[in-house]
């Protein structure tokens, strides 16, 4: 459908329109309703679509900019949520590092443990060679004046038996 009449900004309401555009209305009006072809030339006054257009910018704009508020604030709370979420995994990923932190220190723990076992078990050790050595020492100690005293009691008997070897007696 083409709208004529658009060039005239200032023309006056439909009531005011020329007479042979009444004319002309009539008979496209009387065409239309005799046969169903569609009305090719549709005279519109500027005011009246201008009044139409606010009516309905006036009764629809409200709702829209009610639902642009709502959806405003819809994905204002989505980007909260989402930030929220985002903290809640990161405080999920610091669990799981706490838990991987506690397992480590649970492992450092054992691991302790069996060297402080390790380091008694040296000084007992420590401790043990340190006696079989002075024992050693001691035995050794022993023998030697074991040793010794063989070996002096071999002399005396050695001398003993010097003695008791005849000597020629010395004539004088």
């Amino acid at each position: 459908m083409e709208v004529e009449g658009m060039e005239d900004e200032g023309s006056s309401p439909q009531s005011e329109l020329p007479q042979s555009e009444d004319l002309q209305w009539e008979e496209q009006e009387s065409q239309h309703l005799e046969s169903s072809a569609p009305v090719e030339n549709v005279y519109v006054d500027k005011k009246a679509v201008d009044k139409l257009t606010e009516g309905l910018l006036s009764h629809y704009l409200p709702d829209l900019q009610n639902s642009k508020r709502a959806l405003q604030e819809l994905t204002q709370n989505q980007l909260i949520l989402l930030d929220t979420l985002d903290q809640e995994v990161t405080k999920f990923r610091e669990c799981n590092t706490l838990v991987d932190l506690n397992s480590l220190f649970t492992e450092a723990k054992v691991y302790h443990n069996k060297l402080v076992n390790i380091r008694k078990e040296m000084i007992m050790l420590h401790e043990k060679t340190t006696k079989l050595k002075k024992r050693a020492l001691k035995l050794q100690q022993q023998k030697q004046k074991e040793a010794l005293e063989k070996e002096q009691q071999r002399e005396k008997e050695l001398e003993r038996e010097r003695q008791l070897i005849a000597k020629p007696a010395k004539r004088t």
